[in-house]
């Protein structure tokens, strides 16, 4: 039988050298977009949460970001909470609306189609983040063919 003769690991030690970074830090060139797309549902995987701090990511980066929410992906964006909206009914419940909260005060622009929000779940513009911009669901198409002419940075967020 083996035997672990390694001492456990200790809160505040380092597993990994975290300082080192191989590749160039790089910075948008000015006039340079990114589009960051979301078909994904809210709390079902990690997906969602992590493209929306690299959309903050890229923002900061100097990049024109765009977020877009289509099908499941509306969930990410509907306000939310319990007891009442905006209460956080356990940790990490307001992730989402806290991220997009903060890239949209970064200057991020985000938007939400309207047939997902109705047709699909449900819901009312008036169900959005304050600063979301509903959308026709045949602006889904045209804002990332936009984006593609314009040669942005474009991040496809899917889960099924």
């Amino acid at each position: 039988m083996p035997v672990v003769t390694k001492a456990p690991n200790v809160a505040g030690e380092h597993l990994v050298d975290y300082e080192e970074k191989v590749f160039e830090d790089v910075k948008a060139e000015p006039g340079e977009k990114a589009l960051v797309t979301f078909h994904t549902v809210a709390f079902e995987g990690s997906i969602g949460f992590v493209n929306l701090l690299q959309a903050t990511r890229l923002k900061r980066k100097g990049y024109e970001t765009s977020v877009l929410l289509y099908g499941p992906g509306v969930t990410l964006g509907v306000q939310r909470g319990f007891p009442t909206l905006g209460d956080e009914a356990f940790p990490g419940h307001q992730n989402f609306n806290k991220q997009i909260v903060k890239f949209m005060e970064e200057g991020g622009k985000v938007y939400a189609c309207r047939f997902a929000l109705q047709a699909l779940y449900g819901h009312g513009e008036g169900a959005l983040i304050p600063g979301i911009t509903p959308i026709n669901p045949l602006d889904v198409l045209d804002i990332v063919l936009l984006h593609k002419k314009a040669g942005a940075v474009i991040l496809d967020t899917w889960t099924l």
